[in-house]
């Protein structure tokens, strides 16, 4: 059998494991001055927005809907087509999830049905730009302003994706990232929050660490009810050597799913009634390439998967439909609710995608996954 092909690997270079080294060295490993260094440059990256960096994408997410103001008796719209976190921080903070159907060629939020789910105590929209393909950035601020909605950007796969030429959180309301080990820039763990002022960054300091304010070299308050979502400086450090290759891993993206392409996006693989993602090379960074299989295919997807697994390749799916969750079913929410998102989940398949990875493995993938579905 040929080495495994995992769905995902990061890249971390000599230089950042030197620069985690160092840092180990220092005696100062949680938040310091590396959180501030990240911080710095990210904020420089996003056109000088305020920045701060947190522990995880779904802390900086929750985080944000307490900045908007969002608590019990609100709403939030969303889509049920994304990791169950973007809707788990809207129960955290007490409010109520609304979903909306996707649109099935992008695969995003149906930004043509968000106004119908609008009530009175909608209060802010969560959109989701899954596997980095951006939402309409122009049309989901209209409604935004239209209906006096905050907006918080689940931007957790967008890192190095852009809408109209202009880099997604650089632009926008309240914008999250994660630092996932399986996104487009890692710090291991860890997330970062793009704000609108200063205010909201003293505030969300204040949400990241118990909701504690030092004044003088003593003294210390607590004025608002805060977490534990502060970023070390080892995984700062690894952020920052990862920031300055972000442009080149993007780009890396681009060439290998220009591959898969040219490899899949043929009539007799269209025969299969394989469906593609859009092909996107000037906005999308390709955080992942999603197949959909075909439907009343003769394999279930777990059996493709498997399948594959025992040719050494790995794939994920990203991601089963939220509403679809016990948790989600106990609240009200059923099967076939929202349709477009339940026929895309069920048959929706990840495959490798990561920098390192070079065009012989995409090739490899291809004709694994062709003979699989032509058996």
């Amino acid at each position: 059998m040929q080495p495994s092909l995992p769905l995902t690997c990061p890249t971390i270079d000599e230089e950042t494991i030197a620069g985690v080294a160092e840092v180990l060295r220092s005696g100062w490993i949680t938040s310091g001055p590396k959180v501030k260094a990240f911080e710095a440059a990210l904020s420089t990256l996003f056109g000088g927005r305020p920045v701060r960096a947190f522990n995880s994408g779904t802390a900086t997410l929750e985080v944000a809907l307490r900045l908007a103001g969002v608590g019990p008796g609100d709403e939030v719209i969303t889509t049920p087509l994304s990791w169950v976190a973007t809707s788990n921080v809207i129960l955290t903070v007490g409010a109520r999830p609304v979903f909306v159907d996707i649109d099935p060629v992008t695969r995003n939020i149906d930004l043509a049905r968000i106004e119908s789910a609008i009530s009175p105590a909608t209060k802010a929209i969560i959109p989701v730009d899954l596997a980095g393909l951006p939402v309409d950035r122009d049309r989901l601020y209209e409604i935004a302003k239209r209906h006096g909605l905050r907006v918080v950007e689940d931007a957790a796969q967008s890192m190095g994706s852009s809408w109209r030429g202009q880099l997604i959180g650089s632009i926008g309301d309240l914008v999250s990232f994660s630092f996932h080990p399986n996104k487009n820039l890692t710090s291991i763990e860890g997330g970062c929050l793009v704000m609108t002022s200063e205010a909201e960054a003293k505030l969300a300091e204040q949400y990241r660490l118990q909701g504690v304010v030092r004044t003088g070299m003593d003294g210390m308050d607590v004025e608002v009810l805060g977490g534990k979502f502060n970023l070390t400086d080892v995984a700062a450090r690894v952020g920052l050597g990862q920031l300055v290759r972000l442009d080149e891993f993007t780009s890396k993206r681009r060439e290998l799913v220009r591959a898969y392409f040219a490899q899949l996006d043929m009539p007799a693989v269209h025969a299969l009634g394989l469906g593609l993602p859009i092909a996107d090379f000037t906005q999308s960074n390709w955080h992942m390439f999603q197949v959909v299989l075909p439907e009343n295919a003769a394999l279930t997807r777990a059996e493709v998967m498997a399948k594959l697994q025992v040719l050494g390749i790995g794939t994920g799916v990203h991601y089963p439909a939220i509403h679809r969750f016990t948790l989600y079913r106990s609240l009200g929410h059923a099967e076939g609710d929202y349709p477009l998102a339940e026929a895309v989940a069920s048959r929706i398949l990840t495959l490798p995608l990561f920098p390192s990875m070079t065009l012989a493995d995409v090739s490899r993938v291809t004709e694994a996954l062709i003979q699989v579905l032509q058996a």
